[in-house]
């Protein structure tokens, strides 16, 4: 069984409530509701329970939908605050919607409600996928910010679009220096087919993984890295650039280097003792 629809109704008539909830049950909808008809009451049940959507009325004796508005508005939730009266004509109307009303339902046109309801819950629903999507985006910006790896965005004719501070430190480029040039300005003049194979690759939609090249800094010194480069994709699925990711392994390296040489020692040592 679906979720019931939790629905907080701001108005004075039972009758009119009845009627409300009726036309939402016909429309679809399993509601679970709650009326109250003061500041106070509508206050107590905003920070009491969750709503999927508040129906106010209008023009009620002792509270107004102007008044329902502004607690919702206090309450900072993101959910439609649709009003439904039969006691305003348009112009109240369009004011209730620029005051930040999210629709209007006259009671004598109920059948326009379950439509209004529908509409305004997809609309909330996609402003919560969209700060979902950048907060992500933000977590995503200042992860890249923190690395110390090198993080490069580039085109796919290896143009740089982005250029984080740990590329600066390996690299002694700043993103002001690095935007919008060539990605081969790092790359050794005796390695001439690296980028363009690489760019085959990415265009194929493969990614090159712990690949281990050398790269020239800004001061003209080589740098040993390992990189990792992975094609990046719109939403409709289609590559329009490529993201790098560098680590210098310099000192790996040259660890490797004397493990070998120390290897190569032992080995000929060991030659001597048995000749």
């Amino acid at each position: 069984m679906a979720e019931p629809l939790r629905v907080l109704i701001v108005e004075d008539s039972v009758e009119d409530t009845f009627l409300i909830m009726r036309e939402l049950q016909r429309g679809g909808f399993n509601v679970a509701f709650e009326r109250v008809e003061t500041a106070a009451d509508m206050r107590s049940a905003m920070r009491g329970q969750i709503w999927d959507v508040i129906l106010s009325d209008y023009s009620m004796p002792s509270f107004s939908g102007r008044e329902a508005l502004a607690l919702f508005q206090e309450s900072d939730l993101d959910i439609p605050f649709i009003v439904v009266s039969g006691a305003m004509g348009e112009d109240l109307a369009v004011q209730m919607l620029k005051a930040g009303a999210h629709e209007y339902v006259m009671k004598d046109g109920l059948s326009r409600l379950v439509r209004a309801v529908r509409h305004e819950l997809e609309a909330a629903q996609e402003r919560r996928n969209r700060r979902r999507a950048q907060a992500a985006t933000s977590y995503l910006a200042a992860i890249v910010e923190s690395c110390d790896d090198a993080i490069i965005g580039q085109t796919m004719d290896g143009t740089i679009l982005s250029w984080n501070p740990g590329a600066e430190h390996l690299y002694g480029y700043s993103a002001v220096e690095m935007i919008g040039r060539s990605v081969s300005v790092l790359i050794p003049s005796y390695r001439p087919n690296e980028l363009p194979e690489i760019l085959q690759k990415l265009g194929r939609g493969e990614s090159v993984e712990n690949f281990e090249t050398v790269r020239i800094r800004k001061d003209g010194s080589q740098v040993e890295v390992s990189e990792t480069l992975s094609p990046v994709r719109d939403q409709g699925g289609q590559i329009i650039g490529a993201s790098s990711v560098a680590r210098d392994i310099t000192r790996r390296k040259q660890e490797e280097n004397e493990r070998l040489s120390l290897i190569q020692d032992l080995t000929s040592a060991l030659s001597h003792v048995r000749a």
